[in-house]
């Protein structure tokens, strides 16, 4: 007996040893799983043009896309290393408490009931709310034109909320609400006809405009959307990374690069020249 419970505890010691060793993946944080193992997988839209865009020959690109490739390199990951997840406005926390994604870098406001659920690095850039009609449409000049008209309201996006929430979140304005599953379909109801106008933020609807279609971006923005890189909750040591990732693109000059890029050509863009400062990791 004194034989078969001394196995017993060798067995268990060794068992506790390999866990120590790194047996279990889910003791480090990401920066050091990444930097180990060379992957990464990363959630971005697939359908938001210039921002992160799936092309028909499987590739994607935009400016979220090159911004997780820059941070995914300063973890040690290389492009190769990257596995590219769709990800939606309605589930990106979802997966990242799930594990589906290890990060989310997909047009992500950071917001407070947000953070409660994932933690952010960031902001990457701060974009604005903006407003956007049909070419022809004089009937709306400003975000107060927006009463009784139809406006998007995208799954999982809060913008429709800047509008029709009381203060001081929202302007009160008695907008119609037209459901729509992403913003691609918003913009396509837009054409359709079948509501009036898309508002969110400047830098989705410059993308979109940028694809033709006989549309205006209003250039009166009301808000300040700070796009994050989101993370598992509580992964403070990633999210630090992360900010030290975000500091190093600006100052090396990649920023500039990528934004003249991507939006460089979008009429009434003001484009920043320095990183945003960072919420702080929790």
């Amino acid at each position: 007996m004194r034989r078969i419970v001394m196995a017993l505890a060798a067995l268990a010691l060794g068992a506790s040893t390999l866990a120590a060793c790194g047996g279990d993946d889910s003791a480090s944080d990401l920066a050091t799983r990444a930097k180990e193992s060379k992957k990464i997988k990363v959630g971005i839209k697939f359908d938001q043009t210039a921002l992160g865009v799936k092309k028909p020959d499987g590739t994607v690109e935009g400016f979220d896309v090159d911004v997780a490739k820059y941070v995914a390199g300063k973890l040690g990951v290389p492009e190769s290393g990257i596995e590219w997840i769709e990800t939606i406005s309605a589930n990106r926390e979802p997966f990242i408490q799930q594990g589906q994604v290890d990060m989310v870098v997909a047009t992500y406001s950071i917001l407070p009931e947000r953070k409660e659920k994932v933690t952010f690095a960031g902001p990457y850039i701060v974009a604005h709310q903006d407003i956007m009609v049909r070419g022809d449409d004089a009937s709306i000049t400003k975000v107060e034109d927006l009463k009784d008209k139809r406006i998007c309201q995208a799954s999982g996006s809060n913008s429709y909320k800047r509008i029709t929430d009381p203060p001081p979140n929202g302007r009160d304005i008695p907008a119609k609400l037209v459901p729509a599953g992403s913003y691609s379909e918003c913009i396509a109801k837009l054409s359709g006809n079948t509501l009036d106008a898309v508002t969110t933020d400047d830098l989705i609807l410059a993308g979109f405009a940028s694809q033709g279609g006989d549309f205006k971006i209003l250039g009166t923005p009301f808000t300040d959307e700070k796009y994050g890189i989101g993370i598992k909750k509580g992964d403070v040591a990633t999210c630090e990374a992360i900010n030290t990732a975000l500091s190093e693109m600006y100052s090396d000059g990649t920023a500039t690069q990528l934004l003249q890029k991507w939006f460089g050509t979008a009429k009434g863009l003001q484009l920043p020249t320095a990183v945003p400062p960072a919420e702080g990791c929790s």
